[in-house]
């Protein structure tokens, strides 16, 4: 059975990530050059590493504007996007998919006294 807390993650997702991702694919469609799957999911890759190191700058004592991550984030989850509308995957499905899998290995190592 599936918690009442992750039954609301759901549902929020339900309600509005879809709209999101379409959002996302109109906009860029509109503005933007057509790229591929690979292109998006480098541009990922490359996005992640430089909010990494940030976090490693950080981590080694720097100080770091908050700005910066919150621009590096943000780029962390355009690119996501852009990669899954072009690669035709529906995050709203993939995400509900892969929370309730989480959610029954969470229950299945609760059941055996163990934490996940």
């Amino acid at each position: 059975m599936i918690n009442k807390e992750l039954e609301n993650l759901i549902q929020n997702l339900i309600n509005q990530l879809s709209t999101i991702q379409n959002n996302f694919d109109d906009y860029q469609n509109q503005y933007f050059e057509k790229k591929s799957s690979q292109f998006f999911c480098l541009e990922l890759n490359g996005e992640a590493g430089e909010l990494a190191n940030l976090e490693k700058k950080e981590w080694k004592g720097k100080n770091i504007e908050f700005a910066k991550f919150e621009d590096e984030a943000a780029d962390v989850f355009i690119a996501l996007i852009n990669y899954c509308n072009a690669k035709q995957i529906k995050l709203e499905d993939a995400l509900i998919n892969k929370l309730r899998r989480i959610e029954q290995i969470r229950l299945e190592s609760e059941a055996k006294g163990e934490k996940y």
